[in-house]
């Protein structure tokens, strides 16, 4: 692994980017609530990224952003670079249909094994599993054997986190350990002195776990919140855990009316902050718990470009920064450099990728402009061939 120095996502993909609230950074661009009406389509609550309403809203986005700069010339296929076989997929698929776009995607996520390529044709489009963040130069050389042409028809939609940013199975773990972190500097401004940080954080581990996504939907606002108020006398790990597994508890929205019913019961911070996720969750947002979230900002922002890192080597780096992935940068700037059209999709929420007010007085940056290191390999390691 090589530093190959400072950078940010802007650099590569200046604002052409939407976080998980749809609502495009770049001011040239259509906002969400305009998008949606004319496509017909509910703006709230707002879609997710498997969903189809998802990618209508995005393939709209796409036509637009490349009518800005390359006039009449309309998109034809799309490329796709994300970490997840599942939603990632799913979002590649679903863009591909309702642009009705011929594409490949990759999907990479680093693993100790030997480096192997996987071409799952399944599902429309072909996906090309790799285990190497380095076959991303394959990758490149099998879209062209394969006839994928890479002109100003062509979208590149960059997967931002955990796929240009902290890269899934190389250092996917900085960005855990900064929302950990995060978690826990929340309940502890909450708690005060009830707080017990270890068992709190043994509890974010348990609960955690694909076994309870049925109830948490893998939606980390709620972790925090139930983590939380299994932090009070109110509720028990045990017991909650037993009501799960029972199948007697099976929605987060039956814990919230529990906590309802009691809240009364709760210190007054906490009835405040439980009003308020009641509230938004009524409403349908996504991210009602909004404390948590900014401080999850300023915890990832923390872990890039950290001048206390200035000299360190590679591995250090990725042991202890949030880095930009080389590999993707490079095979993006080589297919932009033809003409191609790159867009970043995040489903992290607006809260988490953007300072307060506050924060920005201080030098705080968007998340999508703040500078870390990039680490990548040139080397390219041996490979199979696609299965």
């Amino acid at each position: 692994m090589k530093d190959h120095g400072l950078t940010s996502i802007a650099d590569l993909i200046g604002d052409m980017l939407v976080y998980r609230n749809l609502q495009p950074l770049d001011q040239r661009l259509p906002a969400l609530s305009d998008v949606a009406i004319q496509l017909n389509i509910p703006d709230h609550p707002v879609p997710r990224k498997t969903e189809l309403d998802y990618a209508r809203i995005m393939v709209h986005l796409l036509s637009y952003a490349r009518s800005l700069v390359a006039g009449q010339t309309r998109l034809q296929r799309l490329i796709y670079i994300g970490d997840t076989h599942m939603n990632d997929g799913t979002a590649f698929q679903n863009l591909c249909r309702m642009g009705g776009w011929p594409g490949i995607a990759f999907i990479g996520s680093e693993t100790r094994d030997p480096a192997a390529v996987t071409l799952n044709k399944e599902g429309g489009q072909p996906l090309y599993l790799a285990n190497r963040w380095s076959l991303l130069e394959d990758f490149d050389r099998h879209c062209r054997k394969n006839g994928q042409i890479i002109d100003a028809g062509t979208a590149i939609i960059l997967d931002i986190d955990k796929t240009v940013l902290g890269a899934r199975g190389r250092n996917d773990h900085v960005i855990n350990e900064a929302r950990v972190d995060a978690v826990c500097r929340t309940a502890a401004t909450l708690l005060g002195d009830a707080c017990d940080i270890e068992a709190f954080e043994a509890s974010y581990a348990l609960l955690n776990q694909v076994e309870f996504h049925p109830l948490t939907t893998d939606n980390q606002d709620y972790l925090a919140y139930l983590c939380l108020m299994l932090a009070t006398d109110l509720f028990s790990v045990t017991s909650v855990v037993e009501e799960i597994r029972s199948g007697r508890l099976t929605a987060f929205g039956q814990f919230l009316e529990t906590v309802q019913r009691r809240s009364s019961d709760l210190p007054a911070q906490l009835q405040e902050l439980h009003n308020d996720i009641y509230r938004r969750v009524l409403a349908g947002d996504p991210t009602p718990f909004k404390t948590f979230r900014c401080n999850e900002y300023q915890a990832t922002v923390d872990r890039m470009g950290n001048p206390e890192l200035a000299e360190a080597d590679a591995a250090t780096l990725l042991a202890r920064e949030i880095v930009i992935t080389q590999e993707v940068w490079e095979v993006t700037r080589a297919w932009q450099a033809e003409g191609a059209m790159a867009f970043g999709l995040s489903d992290k929420p607006d809260e988490a990728s953007m300072p307060t007010a506050t924060l920005a007085r201080r030098g705080y940056r968007p998340l999508h402009k703040t500078s870390t290191h990039m680490i990548g390999v040139r080397e390219q390691p041996d490979a199979c061939g696609p299965q």
